[in-house]
Formats: C-alpha cells, structure tokens, sequence
C-alpha cells in the first residue's frame, strides 16, 4: 500500500510525505509511484493503544466470554484502537480465571489485537474502591497475582495496587519484575506512595480518580507520582476530569500522561441499565453511575477522548502521542509508533478528526 499526501505522525510531530507499508512499514518521505490511497493532507497517526478498556457494546472482559471478546476487539478497531488491554474489575478468583482463560485462548480476526491484560481489581483500598465492589476485594497478594498471571498465559501487563494495604509492598516488588504496576484506588499519602514507586511501582491508575486530591500540604499520590516520574491514565470524557484539570495534568506530567477510555460494556450504546463487576450501574446522557450516584467508568471510545482532550486545550501531538506511544511504552507494548519495520497499525483522519481509515497489520478494515 502506497499512501500520498498525509501528514504523518513521526517522534511527536506532524512530517508531510507518503508512507508505503505491507504488513510493516516500509518506507516514509517522499516516495516514487502512484498513489492507492490519496490523504489529501489528512493526518496519518499510529493505531491508539488503550491500556485500560473494560467493555462496549454490551461486553464486558471480566464475563469471561470469547465471543465478547471477539466483538470488542472488532469494536475498538472501527474506532481507531489497534492495541488493547483486557481490563477487569475487582472479582473473585474464580471468575478472574474465567477472563484469564478467555484472553489466553483469544485467536484475532481483523479486529484490534489484544496486547494483554490489566488487572484492576482485585488488590484496592475499600475506601477508594469507587465503582469497584467492595465484597470482591483482596488484600495484595503476590502468590495471587501469580497465579492469575500464569492462568492468563503471562499476559498481565498491568496491574493495580493500593500501596497503603498490608502485604501491598511486597506485592509491588514481586510484579514489577513481571510487569509494570500502578498505584490506584488508594488512600495513600505521599510518603507511603513515594516508597511504592521506590518499591517499582511506575505508574497511576486514572489520575485524579479514586484517589486523595493534590494538596499543597498532602501531595498524595499525585505529588509523589510527579516527584518519581511516574506516568499517569486520564480520562478525558469531560465528566471524569474537569477541562482545566485535563491541561494541568498534561503540563505536569508531560509525555508521561496516557490517555485511556476506561470504558465500559454501556459504551457505543444507548443510555439505559448495565452492570459492572456485578454492581448495577445505570447510564443517563452518557454518564454512567453505581446506585448510590457513584461515577463509575465512562462511556467514550479512546479516539473520542483523544478529540475532547484536544477539545479542551491539549496540542494534537501532545494528545496524539498520550494516546499511542505513551501507554504503549507504559506498558510494555510493541505498538504506537509509525516507524519502518515496526507493524503498519495506522489511522487516517481528516483535519475533524475523524475517522477516514484503520489498518491493522497493513489490512484495511
């Protein structure tokens, strides 16, 4: 394939040239022959790459379903994520190994790959559970971690701990050697947060979300994430964060914030009554809620939240990088860049952002 006239997202900026590419990239400039897909000065970025999805379209990870997950992975990829997590909620054993089966046996069509799994739940704090049920919740456990990760196939690419519970240390330095680990849900202070990074931890489950708030006497979990150099999820649905904390997050943390969708199984679909992690979850005018008036995960596609994100005051290549690259390298994911011999996952979209064209692998959908 041979596209002309784009302008291509190449290390955090906008080039304009033609990109050629079978199943790879092959060559990006300025290249002989005749265009088979004219850009006409769209932009080309890499495929997105969503670390933390729990569902849409009515499926949701933590069901355990294959068929969910084969519908999931075709819905991402009609909305420009090439590249996902498999993200649960705060569940049980037994029915985490269910959706560790299900990713394990996952055989892709042509929709978005699945780069492995997240594990949110099931080690929260209760106070910071959020929407996350509180009868689920375990206390860190490494030898739990373990076996869930072996039951997925190694595929854990991510999981989440409240440092401030008991065994929550030892926990963070056994799975930072298999994976990255995030701080979130949690009550922690900025002391108790700085030692989890010292201890591995490298990341933040959605910043601002379920959390102490930045304080000029409490840092918290932000001031220490910041100080350590962490990089940080951010839901950019406008219910989540505020706008103006959207760009003073970005400023804080720079090429370290990952934007993510967070979505659920309401997402892509009309307002009405769900669940999530067994909790009954209702969603109006597109905010989705637990009973008690609890906001829960949202309802937008990573691409939609890349558009309010730049909506809000974000510079495209900022929000175009924290949506690829970014939680790509956060989580160890081979994907997020347009570069040659690296997997032509690409989106082309016009100067509104939408969307004109996936690839996956050099296939167009």
């Amino acid at each position: 394939m041979l596209i002309k006239n784009a302008d291509i997202f190449i290390d955090r900026s906008f080039v304009r040239g033609d990109i050629s590419f079978t199943d790879k990239v092959t060559a990006v400039g300025s290249l002989p022959g005749e265009a088979e897909l004219d850009a006409g000065g769209g932009y080309l970025i890499p495929g997105l790459v969503d670390i933390h999805t729990h569902g849409a379209v009515g499926e949701d990870f933590s069901d355990g379903r294959p068929e969910g997950l084969e519908r999931l992975s075709n819905f991402y990829a009609s909305n420009g994520v090439t590249s996902f997590l498999a993200t649960t909620m705060t569940l049980r054993e037994p029915e985490l190994n269910a959706a560790m089966d299900a990713v394990r046996g996952f055989k892709r069509g042509a929709g978005a790959k699945c780069a492995g799994v997240n594990l949110e739940g099931p080690f929260v704090s209760f106070k910071k559970r959020g929407a996350q049920n509180g009868e689920n919740i375990h206390r860190p456990d490494i030898d739990m971690f373990k076996r869930l990760n072996d039951r997925s196939g190694g595929a854990v690419r991510l999981v989440t701990v409240a440092c401030e519970e008991p065994g929550a240390m030892d926990l963070i330095r056994g799975a930072s050697k298999i994976c990255a680990v995030s701080i979130g849900h949690s009550d922690a202070g900025y002391d108790t947060a700085l030692r989890a990074f010292e201890a591995g931890a490298t990341h933040v489950t959605h910043l601002f979300n379920a959390m102490p708030p930045l304080h000029h006497r409490s840092p918290g979990i932000i001031g220490a994430a910041m100080d350590a150099g962490a990089t940080a999820e951010l839901i950019c649905d406008g219910l989540h964060v505020h706008p103006s904390a959207v760009r003073a997050a970005f400023r804080l943390f720079g090429e370290g914030i990952n934007l993510i969708s967070d979505s659920l199984r309401c997402a892509g679909m009309p307002d009405g009554d769900y669940t999530l992690g067994g909790l009954a979850v209702k969603m109006t005018s597109g905010r989705a809620t637990l009973a008690d008036g609890t906001i829960a995960g949202s309802a937008i596609s990573l691409m939609e939240g890349l558009r309010r994100a730049v909506s809000f005051g974000v510079p495209l290549e900022a929000a175009v990088y924290a949506a690829s690259a970014a939680p790509a390298k956060a989580a160890g994911i081979d994907a997020g860049v347009i570069e040659v011999g690296r997997s032509a996952d690409l989106v082309l979209l016009d100067d509104k952002l939408n969307i004109k064209a996936v690839f996956i692998d050099g296939k167009r959908l």
